[in-house]
């Protein structure tokens, strides 16, 4: 299948699963959708009310609500792909929820949002300050209001400033104060990544992936998978974008939500893997049906088995490793002339969800590379 065939059928299917109210997931009464709850540690609370593990894939962020901080962190659920991770003494307002208009403002606070899947019909805003940021592209985003400043480690936004907007690229930042320059600056990706959420967001990316490879193992172990994205396909009940499509799956052995692709490989902006069902054996690692139970101060509380932060390539909160062929940002290893939307070959193209040579979405002709 060629690839503008591909993107064609993606594209009514997307038009379809758009249709789909329906966010679930097949391991349990738990469900997703923009705002879900799915880690808390420390101080935080919805609506004046605390939170804690037993809140986790229960809890929603509704709208005009905010998740508090105090001395804690949380992370909750957008679209299926995009991450919202809140550091310490924060405060995130839910603005809009739906699938193709979710809007958050930060109020207070330190913000990163991790985006690993994208559409154009996704509109996507983080507003902060007077600054309106719509996410265009897969990456790494960080909104940083104790230092007045919007950040892109890796994407593409365009920030609405007053009547102007401004395109702010990869590695770009642009001050949210009032009376400062409005034209982005490049500031030191490396520098910043020892900052404390930055490498905390790093290894909540790390264990959700490797809570993407045990639970797109069970997709296959079940029988949902039929060999490609036009076969079977996923017809388990409640997956999170409707029957034929991928999204938020909820592993019980790690007590999180995870992404899963409907085909393909997607690499998160640290380096991190998410497989789909159909590409999951070429995971770097083998996980095992054993209670995980996340633990940033020591990532061998995890659980027996490899990960991917114990190993070697580990340094700082980024996965440079194997793959890592572009650094700690928007790396993913080349995988030839497989991968390719739901592991279809389509030569040197790269495929539509491919992984010919890095990227977030690892496209080798197209995704986001530069």
């Amino acid at each position: 299948m060629k690839l503008l065939q591909a993107q064609g059928l993606a594209s009514l299917f997307l038009a379809a699963l758009l249709s789909v109210p329906a966010w679930a997931n097949t391991a349990s009464s738990n469900s997703a959708v923009p705002g879900t709850l799915n880690y808390v540690e420390g101080q935080a609370y919805v609506a004046d009310e605390p939170l804690d593990h037993n809140s986790i894939g229960k809890t929603t962020l509704e709208v005009g609500q905010s998740l508090n901080t105090q001395t804690g962190k949380a992370e909750i659920l957008l679209t299926p792909g995009v991450f919202l991770r809140e550091g310490d003494n924060t405060s995130v307002k839910m603005v809009a929820a739906g699938l193709t208009d979710t809007q958050l403002r930060i109020t207070d606070g330190h913000a990163m949002v991790e985006v690993d899947q994208i559409y154009p019909e996704n509109d996507l805003r983080i507003i902060e300050g007077t600054d309106t940021a719509r996410i265009m592209k897969p990456g790494l985003y960080d909104f940083d209001l104790q230092q007045n400043q919007m950040r892109v480690f890796d994407g593409e936004a365009m920030v609405q400033e007053g009547d102007k907007q401004i395109k702010l690229k990869a590695g770009h930042a642009l001050a949210v104060a009032a009376n400062v320059p409005e034209k982005p600056e490049k500031f030191d990706k490396k520098a910043l990544s020892g900052d404390d959420l930055y490498r905390w967001s790093s290894l909540r990316s790390d264990y959700v992936a490797e809570a993407n490879v045990d639970a797109a193992r069970i997709v296959v172990a079940d029988g949902w998978y039929g060999g490609g994205w036009y076969g079977a396909g996923f017809w388990g009940p409640g997956w999170g974008w409707g029957p034929g499509w991928g999204g938020w799956f909820w592993d019980p052995w790690f007590s999180a939500f995870t992404f899963v692709p409907p085909g393909g490989i997607f690499y998160s902006p640290f380096g991190w893997g998410f497989y789909s069902p159909g590409l999951v054996f070429r995971a770097p690692f083998f996980g095992g049906h054993f209670v995980h139970t996340f633990n940033a101060a020591n990532v061998r509380a995890w659980g027996p088995g490899p990960h991917y932060a114990t190993s070697s390539a580990y340094s700082r909160g980024v996965y440079t490793g194997a793959g890592a062929s572009r650094g700690a940002f928007h790396s993913g290893p080349a995988m030839a002339s497989r991968g390719g939307f739901g592991g279809e070959s389509h030569g040197g193209e790269g495929g539509f969800h491919g992984a010919g040579g890095g990227g977030s979405h690892g496209g080798g002709g197209g995704g986001h590379g530069r």
